[in-house]
């Protein structure tokens, strides 16, 4: 059976959260001038995570908010990372041009690079790099999350971080969760189950779990 429009819907709702959700915190930086207690590296690594979560999602030729989410979660990361260096450690804004824009061509010709790769792998029936983009994208987002909850423990207190930002980012996770539960009813009430699906079913669970590592506080 097809998956329902419920579920393509929050989806959809789910990464269009996920595309947005660090607006909130740029406008912030931008208004305090300041980005005490927001972890650079945090921003680096998520910044890394869109290019494997890319990857998955267009070898696996997700809908078109996936695709496009990947690539905004890079971006807005690295704009962040940026504002971390202009505020935090006083980079001049050239240098903060320089590096985003180094990192963006970087990061943009090693996803390129494995798309063609995996297209070719995937060509050939071997599933294991597909999983291995899903679990590298996943591992980088909660390293990430985890330098922040550090400095949550070392100064006992949140710093840093807009609760629009946190709100959507929940959001996002919230209607993922319900969409990937809908689509997995669906499957057991036909009697499929997800194993039954076939080998595409494993690299497909593992990504449905990927956005949910995020931190949700």
């Amino acid at each position: 059976m097809d998956v329902p429009i419920a579920a393509n819907v929050l989806g959809t709702l789910g990464a269009v959260c996920w595309s947005v959700q660090l607006i909130p915190q740029i406008v912030i930086n931008y208004r305090r001038h300041d980005t005490e207690g927001l972890q650079a590296s945090m921003m680096l690594l998520w910044a890394a995570a869109g290019v494997p979560l890319g990857v998955y999602n267009i070898v696996e030729e997700l809908n078109i908010a996936l695709r496009i989410q990947a690539q905004i979660l890079t971006v807005l990361s690295l704009v962040t990372w940026a504002q971390c260096l202009y505020y935090g450690q006083k980079y001049s804004i050239t240098k903060c041009v320089a590096a985003v824009t180094l990192l963006m061509c970087l990061f943009g010709g090693i996803e390129v690079a494995l798309i063609f790769a995996l297209r070719a792998s995937k060509n050939q029936e071997l599933r294991w790099p597909l999983i291995l983009m899903a679990v590298l994208s996943a591992s980088l987002l909660a390293a990430g999350v985890l330098t922040h909850y550090w400095d949550i423990y070392v100064h006992r207190t949140v710093r840093g971080i807009s609760f629009i930002f946190v709100g959507i980012d929940a959001a996002g996770d919230l209607f993922s969760l319900i969409s990937v539960d809908a689509v997995i009813y669906i499957g057991i009430s036909n009697g499929i189950g997800i194993r039954g699906r076939g080998e595409k079913s494993d690299a497909t669970e593992i990504l449905s779990h990927i956005h949910s590592i995020q931190l949700t506080w």
